[in-house]
């Protein structure tokens, strides 16, 4: 989190979570229809099956390094953030979670902080 001397820390841009996740299949899967690549053509191409490549696009399952690397050998997009968006995916998807939110309530802190 940012802090700015006498601004709420809520107010910084930076520390505002989004409304809407986004997942980042969804940005694959614009980025291809933007160059007009069929599903079933990466997926050949990165030898995955179409269900488990369309699963990602469609945010049913997560985005793993070793597809993300896969996807960066055939498109040219950066793994790299495509990793960020699915970490910062998972973290704002398990804070909203209200079941594992109780569950991280009745969890007490075991360390001192220094």
């Amino acid at each position: 989190m940012i802090h700015v001397e006498g601004i709420d820390d809520r107010m910084v841009a930076n520390n505002v979570e989004p409304f809407y996740l986004t997942h980042p299949g969804e940005v694959i899967k614009d980025e291809l229809e933007f160059r007009g690549i069929s599903q079933r053509r990466l997926a050949a191409e990165i030898g995955v099956p179409v269900s488990q490549l369309n699963e990602v696009l469609n945010a049913k399952r997560s985005l793993s390094a070793e597809m993300a690397l896969l996807i960066e050998q055939a498109l040219g997009i950066d793994a790299a953030p495509l990793l960020a968006l699915q970490m910062n995916y998972n973290l704002l998807s398990a804070k909203r979670d209200k079941s594992f939110l109780e569950r991280m309530k009745k969890i007490s802190r075991i360390a001192a902080v220094f």
